[in-house]
């Protein structure tokens, strides 16, 4: 790939002024091979397998940060989901495949594993079940693991009970973290139409799909985009497009070149490069500031899912121009406590929950990073996820649902979760009951697209 002098000064611009950076470089590991009847043996292959093929992931990461002059946030590992490969474990409690990726995790030196996972949008297998029911213990006696459950997709519709049970999950899970403000929640994503190749936590894992050993790159530019839109002269929303194309061409040229030299170095391939706008709780780093500097006074108000829309869509465009290997989810995140735009709105009325979920229908994922009280019943945070899984299989999409339903909080209280995950206020939800409705359980059918096949 050849840069430009111009653009290498471009792109030292951008990581000094506008906190440019890689957000995450995510090793995926293919543990197929590692399943066992015998739960110790299993957890001794997962480490051995995880052991030998990232010993070097951060120390190579490290040298092409250096290198390149560059930022890498974060390192992380991404795993073949974990109840495929523990399907024929006898035990029934899976925490300790947990406890084994938290132990190689840390002995690698990556931030996060994902990949304590489980595919069950049609139906759900023993090993599913006991995954699901070990995410609680899982997540509260970790600290790098992050789980993901997709309970839902355009051709096989949505699995209520299973939407009924990871209600019951999230608020058993909130339980078990307490101490933390419930933090087990934020390492967990209930998900439509799940990408197998997303390097972004907490919904990574390694697909079936996939190679042996690949290396996904996820770019983060809010803070790019916002200044390059702030800097023009009274625009159309047409010459609005073009900068966050022309913006986003730079910012996946710059992730490219990053991700195919860690790829080299290490003997992987080269995965997907994913060009998610995600947003940081540092001041500007914000996809809420992108959209009012477009011309909304507050993020939420009418016009918040045009704007995003318009937003999405550029951001596509102009990494799809810039590789060939554009992947994941790549488009706008808009998680509430990891951006300060989104906070802020929150605090002042303008961006309500309702809200939010019109403007999943255009954007890269989903309700995401929300903290509602403690008291939600479980049917209502079903109830959440399944609203936010019809959106996702209407629109052949990807939507995930990430809730924290804080354990003795009210509305209006923050709570602080720290570093990347940042602050959530509180958010009020619905009064009204939903529980009949979950109760019900089955299977909501997919929509006709399934017959195309």
């Amino acid at each position: 790939m050849l840069i430009h002098p111009e653009e290498i000064l471009e792109t030292i611009k951008m990581v000094s002024n506008e906190n440019l950076d890689i957000r995450t470089v995510t090793m995926g590991i293919n543990l197929r091979g590692c399943s066992h009847p015998d739960l110790d043996t299993f957890n001794e292959n997962v480490y051995n397998r995880i052991m030998y093929y990232a010993k070097d992931l951060v120390k190579t990461t490290n040298e092409i940060q250096n290198l390149y002059g560059i930022p890498i946030i974060n390192k992380r590992i991404s795993v073949t989901p974990i109840s495929i490969v523990a399907e024929s474990c006898e035990a029934t409690d899976l925490s300790s495949v947990a406890q084994t990726l938290d132990r190689a995790a840390e002995d690698v030196g990556v931030d996060f594993i994902g990949g304590f996972s489980a595919l069950v949008q049609k139906g759900m297998t023993p090993g599913d079940l006991k995954l699901i029911n070990s995410i609680p213990r899982a997540l509260a006696s970790t600290r790098k693991v992050c789980s993901s459950v997709n309970v839902a997709t355009t051709r096989a519709g949505i699995n209520m009970d299973a939407v009924s049970l990871m209600g019951r999950v999230i608020k058993e899970t909130a339980e078990m973290t307490r101490d933390s403000s419930g933090i087990g929640c934020a390492k967990l994503v209930v998900f439509a139409n799940a990408p197998d190749d997303n390097p972004f936590m907490a919904g990574a894992f390694h697909g079936i799909g996939e190679p042996d050993c690949v290396i996904n790159v996820g770019v983060s530019g809010p803070g790019v985009v916002n200044s390059a839109v702030r800097a023009l002269k009274d625009p159309t929303l047409g010459d609005i497009s073009e900068c966050i194309k022309k913006t986003s061409f730079k910012i996946t040229r710059m992730g490219e070149m990053v991700g195919r030299e860690v790829a080299r170095r290490l003997h992987a391939q080269f995965g997907v490069l994913d060009l998610s706008l995600a947003p940081t709780p540092a001041i500007g780093d914000s996809v809420a500031a992108i959209l009012e500097a477009m011309g909304l006074e507050s993020c939420g108000t009418h016009g918040t899912t045009a704007a995003l829309a318009l937003l999405n869509d550029a951001v596509k465009k102009g990494g799809a121009m810039a590789s060939s290997s554009v992947g994941g989810l790549s488009g706008a995140f808009i998680p509430v406590s990891e951006d300060e735009g989104m906070i802020r709105a929150v605090q002042r009325g303008s961006l309500t929950l309702d809200k939010l979920e019109a403007m999943t229908s255009v954007c890269s994922v989903g309700l995401d990073m929300i903290a509602v009280p403690g008291d939600t019943p479980a049917s209502t945070i079903s109830a959440i996820i399944a609203d936010e899984m019809a959106i996702g299989m209407i629109n052949k999409k990807t939507t995930a649902v990430r809730v924290i339903p804080a354990p003795g909080t009210k509305v209006g209280d923050m709570v602080e979760f720290g570093g990347l995950l940042g602050t959530a206020p509180v958010m009020p939800v619905h009064r009204f009951s939903s529980e009949t409705f979950i109760s019900r359980g089955g299977r909501i059918p997919a929509p006709i697209q399934s017959l195309t096949n």
